[in-house]
C-alpha cells in the first residue's frame, strides 16, 4: 500500500514538532532565569511532590497536585509573557498596559490561591491527625 504522505513529509513534520518543543522548553527556561516568582514556585513545585512522595499520595491526589501545580505554572508563564510584550508595545506608561499587567497578575494569584486549597485539601488528612 501506498504511503498517503508526500515524499519525506513526515519526516518534516516530525522535525518541525521537535523544535516547537525545543521553543517551549527554551521559553520556560528563559522565564525561570528571569522570573524571581517562577523560581519561587519551582520551588514549591518541589516541595509538593517530596511531601506527596512522602505522604504516599493515591493517583487521584497525584492528579489534583499535577493539575494544580500545572495551573500555577501555566499562570505565572502567560503573565510573564503579557508583560513581555506589553512592554513592548508600550515602553512608556500607560493606564491600559498597566490594568493588562496588573490582571495578568491576578490570574496567578488566583491559580495560586487555588493551589493552596488543594494542597490543603490532598495533604491536610495526610498531615494532620
Amino acid at each position: 500500500m501506498r504511503s498517503p504522505w508526500p515524499r519525506g513529509l513526515p519526516a518534516k513534520v516530525l522535525r518541525r514538532r521537535a523544535a516547537s518543543f525545543g521553543h517551549a522548553f527554551r521559553g520556560v527556561g528563559a522565564a525561570l532565569r528571569s522570573e524571581l516568582h517562577l523560581r519561587f514556585h519551582a520551588l514549591a513545585t518541589a516541595a509538593a511532590l517530596g511531601l506527596g512522595w512522602y505522604c504516599r499520595l493515591a493517583r487521584l491526589e497525584w492528579a489534583l497536585v499535577a493539575l494544580a501545580v500545572a495551573g500555577v505554572w501555566t499562570a505565572e508563564l502567560v503573565n510573564t509573557a503579557v508583560e513581555a510584550l506589553t512592554d513592548l508595545a508600550s515602553p512608556s506608561y500607560h493606564p491600559l498596559a498597566g490594568r493588562a499587567k496588573d490582571v495578568a497578575a491576578g490570574a496567578v494569584l488566583l491559580a495560586a490561591l487555588g493551589a493552596l486549597v488543594v494542597g490543603g485539601l490532598v495533604f491536610g488528612p495526610h498531615l494532620l491527625p
